[in-house]
């Protein structure tokens, strides 16, 4: 590892064949809020042939073991700024000629709360076909999701990633100290789920909110079996507010899972009175029987039904907040406002590559 590391590096791969893509991001504090500065990021792939390739004239070159193993040379070490922030220039690895395998980034992490280096999710593409369902349902989710969404600037391929200092790493020596948990965790991916759309675009559809409508911002509001319907319907009013303000960029689901009384089509008539009570334009109102219901695979986001509410927010499918028991008040509206804001930034509004 070189003395001098900074913010950002370009692999020597970058010059070579293949897709030039920037992987980028902020490294967090396990509460996935606060910016980790001085953290050594790690990186290793393969050339866009699906090889580790060896060369004794590059610097980086590391020499094949007795076994013939080798991280080969398009490797490189970064070391986040202040913010966290971090940059890894390269070229976009290739599956090994096996294609056993997504093709990906490995990265280790070197973190000052842990005598040892540790692993997290490889960086993987999520239009990689060999990145299946099953597949990402066994993730690991160390540091986080791995799984990169791509935008096109000019010919670069530009994926983000936050990662989360010790999110699923066993024996990390500090714990998320919240007070309440339900929900998936910051960092983690929303997994698909298709609840009974009642009031909205979709309405009378069993649509997943992540697959048609994942690719800039989005609100899920999940309501169980403790309802408060005037504070429900002040949230409802500020939300669909927001929404039409932020027009495409923002998308918002209010999920409902009361497992009391449950009947489908009672549940879809209430809903749909509510939503043209309320007036709403924006907002979409939706159910499930239930927030343990397996048929809408609703159970995978592990959201706990007897809490007031749940509220997760994600960008590009990735969770990057949420609260539980949150109340409709102007702090709480500014808080969704900044956070939104402050994510919205120079990649935000870039499309997905165009593939040849």
């Amino acid at each position: 590892m070189p003395e001098n590391l900074s913010s950002s590096d370009t692999s020597p791969a970058f010059d070579e064949k293949g897709q030039k893509i920037l992987l980028t991001g902020t490294v967090y504090q396990i509460d996935g809020k606060t910016p980790a500065s001085n953290v050594i990021l790690y990186y290793y792939q393969t050339n866009s042939n699906g090889v580790y390739p060896t060369n004794e004239g590059e610097e980086r070159n590391m020499p094949k073991n007795k076994l013939g193993q080798t991280h080969g040379y398009i490797r490189g070490w970064v070391k986040t700024d202040e913010q966290g922030k971090y940059e890894i220039h390269t070229v976009k690895p290739g599956t090994y000629p096996s294609r056993n395998e997504p093709a990906h980034v490995h990265v280790t992490i070197k973190d000052r709360h842990m005598k040892d280096i540790y692993y997290i999710d490889d960086f993987v593409f999520d239009d990689d076909p060999l990145l299946t369902t099953q597949r990402r349902k066994k993730m690991e989710n160390r540091g986080g999701s791995g799984v990169i969404r791509f935008v096109q600037k000019d010919n670069l391929w530009i994926g983000e990633r936050n990662i989360i200092l010790g999110l699923n790493i066993p024996n990390y020596p500090i714990e998320n100290t919240i007070p309440v948990s339900s929900g998936k965790n910051i960092g983690e991916d929303i997994i698909s789920f298709t609840p009974f759309h009642a009031y909205g675009a979709d309405k009378g559809t069993k649509t997943c909110p992540i697959c048609k409508y994942g690719w800039y911002h989005g609100i899920l509001y999940f309501v169980g079996n403790n309802p408060n319907w005037n504070e429900i319907k002040d949230w409802l009013t500020f939300l669909d507010s927001e929404s039409e303000k932020r027009e495409n960029y923002l998308k918002v689901y209010f999920v409902y899972g009361n497992e009391s009384n449950y009947d489908k089509d009672n549940r879809m008539q209430a809903l749909e009175k509510l939503g043209t009570e309320i007036g709403l334009k924006k907002v979409a109102l939706t159910f499930v029987p239930s927030f343990k219901d397996k048929t809408s695979e609703v159970y995978l986001n592990k959201i706990d039904s007897n809490v007031e509410n749940t509220f997760l927010i994600y960008k590009r499918s990735n969770i990057i907040d949420k609260y539980v028991d949150f109340k409709p008040n102007q702090e709480n509206f500014k808080k969704l406002i900044n956070l939104l804001d402050q994510s919205t930034n120079e990649y935000f509004k870039l499309l997905r590559p165009k593939q040849n």
